[in-house]
């Protein structure tokens, strides 16, 4: 059974929670990404993604460069061992309504599953399933 440790992304954007608004959305832009981890002392305090500043910031037309990205970051994130198995994941991330999970390995931060890698891991599972079924079929 495959696991979270096999479509984890572990180069993460992170940001310190002193940091604003406006930093965490440069990052955004700078790379390529639509969320970052919110560090402080180093350890995971919260999450804060594009949705997060658009309704926010953007819409409340706040100025960014005066917001702690503390101030907008989610504190209610999920969690998942690298052990979990991939079928857990998915149905953590349903039943709580949510994008991404963090990974916590021995209560270190190494990674974040998201929607986007469970896809691409389901795309290429049915991929292969389906070129076996085909190989099978056509040597019966």
């Amino acid at each position: 059974m495959n696991t979270v440790r096999h479509i984890m992304e572990k180069s993460i954007s992170t940001i310190e929670y002193n940091k604003s608004a406006f930093d965490a959305a440069k990052l955004f832009v700078e790379n390529n990404t639509d969320f970052a981890i919110i560090l402080q002392n180093k350890k995971p305090i919260g999450i804060v993604t594009e949705s997060d500043y658009i309704k926010k910031i953007a819409a409340k037309n706040k100025i960014a460069s005066e917001v702690p990205v503390k101030d907008i970051m989610s504190e209610n994130f999920q969690t998942v061992k690298p052990s979990t198995e991939i079928e857990n994941a998915i149905q953590k991330m349903l039943n709580n309504n949510i994008k991404r999970l963090l990974v916590f390995e021995n209560k270190d931060f190494v990674g974040v599953v998201t929607q986007i890698g469970l896809a691409g891991y389901l795309r290429n599972k049915l991929l292969i399933d389906s070129t076996i079924k085909k190989i099978e079929s056509d040597n019966i």
